[in-house]
């Protein structure tokens, strides 16, 4: 006869819950292993998170400048004409 398979303790199924929540299985060189899961904020990588709230000034003291954007300055050659204006 087989061995029967008995049920895991509240702690073991604490343990294994926490243990799926930090880590995820992949495939490495056709082997299952356990690697650590990436860091998320709000279900958005770090990275995406940063590049959707920082603004300038605190990407410019974090050494960020990779990620700043620039703004197109709006250049008009021609002035403005009010048609109120009498004269």
């Amino acid at each position: 006869m087989a061995k029967q398979k008995r049920k895991l303790t509240a702690d073991q199924r604490r343990a294994k819950k926490k243990k799926r929540a930090e880590r995820e299985m992949v495939f490495i060189n056709g082997k299952q292993v356990w690697v650590k899961r990436p860091p998320m904020i709000d279900g958005m990588s770090v990275d995406e998170f940063v590049m959707a709230n920082a603004d300038p000034i605190w990407l410019h003291q974090n050494g960020m400048w990779e990620y700043i954007q620039t703004e197109p300055e709006i250049l008009d050659d021609k002035p403005t004409v009010d048609s109120d204006v009498p004269f």
